[in-house]
């Protein structure tokens, strides 16, 4: 049961300036306003005096929808805890004029055991999630925390969205998170030099657009900017490619061909995925770098190149050493500076500036008009892992364009939720998340919809209702316990 009274650590949540929905600047010293809608005084009363111990935040109460509404047209709120039963308007209907106001409002829905289905249905229309009355005050409070957690990370992503800079000079590098702002204040430190740099990353993380921004940023920009994509060519190709050879030098060698390391003469070469070349081609490369000239195949005089280097791999060069199989000499030679790039999973407050970008950029591609996520959608790709980083985030914009009709993209058109019907109670959207968390959340679903209809038709009786299911009284209420279902609440 939720009392007050009770001592609990308190945690403060990063508020944000309500200038406009979701706009202004982000500081610390504002909290985050909470409203608790229910038509019973004690209960709010009670709410109001609970979560003001356990939450930094400033809470406002509303005995009706109809006053909820009238606060909502002159404040900003970040939560909304609302009674799903209500005379006049119902909690239902009052989020679905919530959504109307603000789309991206977290709103959590409390219920009795017997209107389980009614909270299901609130989920489908947009609700963070629901707690069943009469609740415990620690699951409440863990529950607000989270949904407060929620929509502090989705304004501050707005907010971001909504200072992109006019001008990008990083290009396509797109992020303001400070993982991200790291990596920018890097490029532009070692821009400037002609040392060799090495950027490090797992794929799909943007190697290649860090390289292009180094080049961009070097006195070199108006020069050449040749790539080479270091493990989609043989060896013996490889080196031909990058030194060039002369006619005659081989069977094939009916001219003579100048190398992209003469190529890009005064500009940049772009070594992608340097960690899968061969040992010859290693050998040769590092001559590169300590010399600073190349030698043709069929060539017996080098040639001087002026060619600043920079390397991408995914690999860990270090354990490839230590198997002899990548040279200690290069990888130091290579090394000189260093890039990293970080993962998305690391870096996830950039999810919709990039999201944003894509759905721009494919939206113009294919001919379409400019689409959006939808909150539920944009919340499913904050919560998701994320092994494939930016270029899996930039395949699944590019499929949503293609697969979705109307212009705000929904998980369903995805495949990431099944298509919304009636029969459809798994409750929250579990597609995106870990499978264990989805696990839990449908089993944590179906015992409190199966289990509470099941006591409701005994009046409580746990002994007629294990019957009834074919279990053994003691293991039903092993399982009651387990998931917080109490057999009194059903009882007349």
């Amino acid at each position: 049961m939720l009392t007050s009274g009770r001592s609990h650590r308190h945690y403060g949540v990063k508020g944000h300036c309500p200038i406009g929905p979701f706009e202004g600047c982000m500081v610390k010293q504002i909290k985050d306003r909470v409203l608790v809608v229910d038509d019973e005084t004690d209960m709010l009363r009670l709410l109001e005096r609970s979560i003001s111990q356990e939450l930094d935040c400033e809470i406002d109460t509303a005995a009706s929808a109809i006053e909820a509404l009238k606060l909502l047209e002159t404040k900003n709120y970040d939560l909304a805890l609302v009674d799903i039963r209500m005379p006049g308007m119902d909690g239902i209907e009052l989020l679905d004029r919530v959504k109307q106001i603000n789309p991206w409002m977290t709103v959590v829905i409390m219920t009795a055991h017997g209107v389980v289905e009614l909270a299901v249905k609130s989920i489908k229309k947009g609700a963070y999630d629901f707690i069943t009355k009469p609740f415990d005050h620690e699951e409440l409070i863990h529950l607000l925390r989270k949904a407060l957690e929620r929509s502090q990370l989705l304004r501050e992503n707005l907010n971001l969205q909504r200072r992109i800079r006019k001008k990008e000079p990083f290009e396509n590098l797109i992020g303001s998170s400070p993982a991200m702002q790291r990596v920018y204040q890097t490029i532009q430190m070692i821009a400037k030099t002609d040392v060799t740099v090495l950027v490090t990353g797992e794929s799909g993380t943007g190697k290649d657009l860090a390289a292009r921004a180094i080049h961009a940023f070097s006195h070199r920009y108006d020069q050449p900017y040749v790539t080479v994509n270091c493990p989609t060519l043989p060896e013996n190709i490889l080196e031909s490619e990058l030194f060039g050879y002369k006619k005659g030098a081989f069977t094939d060698a009916s001219s003579d061909k100048i190398g992209l390391f003469e190529e890009a003469g005064g500009g940049t070469i772009y070594l992608d995925e340097i960690g899968d070349i061969a040992p010859t081609i290693q050998t040769k490369l590092l001559r590169v770098l300590q010399e600073k000239e190349i030698k043709p195949l069929g060539q017996t005089k080098s040639i001087k190149v002026d060619v600043r280097v920079i390397a991408s791999t995914n690999r860990d060069l270090k354990e490839k050493i230590r198997k002899q199989e990548f040279r200690e000499d290069l990888f130091y030679r290579l090394n000189v500076l260093t890039v990293e790039m970080p993962p998305l999973r690391e870096r996830k407050e950039d999810i919709p500036l990039l999201a944003e970008h894509f759905l721009k950029h494919y939206c113009e591609e294919f001919g379409k008009p400019l689409k959006s996520l939808s909150p539920e959608l944009m919340d499913l790709l904050l919560r998701r892992s994320w092994e494939g980083n930016v270029r899996e985030l930039e395949n699944i914009i590019n499929r949503a364009i293609l697969l979705s009709t109307g212009n705000v993209i929904k998980p369903f058109e995805i495949g990431w939720t099944p298509e919304p019907t009636d029969s459809c109670v798994v409750g929250r959207e579990i597609y995106g998340m870990d499978y264990k968390e989805a696990k839990e959340e449908v089993l944590h679903r179906f015992h409190a919809e199966y289990l509470g209809e099941l006591l409701r038709r005994h009046n409580g009786n746990v002994t007629h209702s294990a019957r009834e299911c074919g279990l053994e009284r003691q293991a039903l209420q092993q399982i009651l316990k387990r998931y917080r279902i109490k057999s009194q609440d059903f009882r007349p």
